[in-house]
């Protein structure tokens, strides 16, 4: 197949990043339908390069993509690097870069001088506006998780990747009769799924809002949990679930936030009273009474898991580059160009 569209997996430049949009066994499949696949050098991959190269995969040196032919999409996850300031090829990764999140608007002029385009993975969705690959579901397992071991003091710092098994373990040893209460707000969506996973292991049965409880909050009762795990991501701002004004509530029994949705820099942000997300390396923010847990990597932690989830879903879209799923990020990622250009001529 000639004419395919050549895929090439760029390195991670975050230290903390191990997961992988594509894992070697769905790579195969690519490149048995006739995709070229190059895969770069990568010595934090969950995944040794050599079972890409045994799929049939091309290897290249770390962050050797910008000089790949100009009609290569450019796989990754996370944030790209500082250079080039322009970006020739198209990128799919999750960008965040359409609500007005901290360096958007940079990151789109590098697009717009180079021509290339983004196809933001978290607006790759059907025609209903559902997603179509996510790692909700890992991310909050993991979300949930860390709250919990931490509340009962038992998170290892700074941390470091493991598998489901220990980070299931870790969980049921730390189960005590402290009489925890927890709640996840947007419960039934894939993050919040995951949560209530990860309660359940840690012998904690959760409180469970979605949109009809956060439409209607009820702060007080929101305040009577020792934990809040929050797995609602909107598009557009929304009143804020809780502020810094709303800790001075007297009684309140809130000591642990896990942002799941992590939105810290923008609008969205229905937790204003974090504006920054933390690290692997000091995953907790303490604020004044309260404990922020706000990774944005947070499946990371569960890297091959997350990944062979992720890779799964994302694997008939990746064989179909055309497909209307990818029209929609384009024209997406078009408004969002325009946008920008509109605002810097205002």
């Amino acid at each position: 197949m000639s004419d395919a569209p050549r895929l090439w997996m760029r390195h991670e430049s975050r230290s903390s990043e191990r997961r992988a949009p594509l894992t070697p066994e769905d790579a195969a499949v690519l490149v048995a339908h006739g995709v070229p696949v190059t895969v770069e050098e990568s010595p934090q991959r969950a995944f040794p390069l050599g079972d890409y190269r045994a799929a049939g995969c091309a290897t290249a040196p770390a962050g050797s993509w910008t000089g790949a032919p100009a009609d290569t999409y450019v796989l990754g996850l996370k944030e790209l690097p500082e250079d080039p300031g322009r970006l020739i090829h198209r990128h799919i990764f999750f960008g965040h870069a359409y609500k007005g999140q901290s360096g958007a608007a940079e990151l789109l002029g590098r697009f717009t001088a180079g021509g290339g385009s983004l196809l933001d993975l978290e607006y790759l969705t059907d025609e209903d506006g559902r997603r179509l690959a996510a790692f909700g579901h890992w991310a909050g397992y993991v979300g949930a998780a860390l709250a919990v071991l931490h509340r009962r003091d038992r998170l290892t710092v700074p941390l470091a990747p493991l598998g489901r098994a220990e980070l299931d373990a870790a969980l049921r040893d730390s189960r005590t009769d402290d009489g925890l209460r927890a709640l996840v707000t947007g419960a039934l969506g894939r993050c919040g799924s995951g949560a209530r996973e990860a309660f359940a292991t840690a012998g904690i049965e959760p409180t469970c809002w979605d949109l009809a409880e956060t439409r209607r909050l009820d702060r007080a009762a929101l305040l009577d949990h020792d934990i809040l795990v929050n797995a609602v991501l909107t598009s557009r701002p929304v009143p804020p679930f809780l502020t810094a004004e709303h800790l001075d509530t007297p009684g309140r029994r809130l000591s642990v936030v896990s942002d799941v949705t992590c939105d810290v820099t923008s609008d969205c942000n229905v937790l204003p009273l974090n504006d920054r997300p933390t690290t692997w390396e000091q995953p907790v923010r303490r604020l004044p009474g309260l404990d922020v847990i706000a990774i944005d990597n947070l499946p990371s932690l569960l890297p091959a898991e997350a990944s062979r989830s992720f890779s799964a879903d994302l694997l008939p879209h990746l064989l179909d580059l055309g497909g209307p799923p990818w029209e929609r990020c384009l024209r997406t990622f078009h408004a969002a160009q325009r946008s920008v250009q509109e605002s810097a001529h205002a």
